[in-house]
């Protein structure tokens, strides 16, 4: 069986990106989103040169078969960030292998770099495999979440 590789995307990943984005199409069952109104190459090399935004592969044989992205959000109350994992996603043959376990680490060492004081990630009730993996890895905190549309 060949190992996972995982690994931080660069600017120069943009074809590894794109397959990112079809792995959330088809893990989150959602190709409108992810898949049909991609961004341009160049919109994706600046958003991965970003400081700010973190996105993590898991490469099987080269191909993508799982990652997460997230953003480093600088705090006011206090000279610190925090890192918020907004998708992650494994394809569905590859689960129960360990890596959005291994994503989720390569994370957490990329805010032992930066400083960071805290990850934190959002699940949907019912998302039971989900919760499962966050509850193993953080402590939860019972949260309602709003979507404000802009004006």
């Amino acid at each position: 069986m060949p190992s996972i590789e995982i690994r931080q995307l660069a600017a120069t990943d943009i074809e590894l990106m794109r397959q990112l984005l079809t792995v959330f199409g088809d893990a989150f069952e959602d190709k409108e989103s992810y898949c049909q109104n991609q961004p341009t190459d160049e919109y994706l090399q600046n958003l991965l040169n970003r400081d700010y935004f973190i996105a993590v592969a898991a490469l099987k044989s080269g191909q993508v078969v799982g990652g997460l992205v997230a953003y480093e959000l600088q705090k006011f109350e206090q000279a610190r960030s925090e890192i918020y994992i907004y998708d992650l996603a494994v394809l569905s043959e590859h689960r129960r292998q360990g890596i959005a376990t291994a994503c989720i680490e390569k994370v957490q060492e990329i805010a032992a770099e930066r400083g960071a004081y805290v990850i934190f990630v959002q699940a949907d009730y019912g998302d039971d495999p989900a919760i499962n993996l966050y509850s193993k890895l953080g402590k939860r905190e019972d949260v309602m979440h709003f979507d404000i549309p802009p004006a």
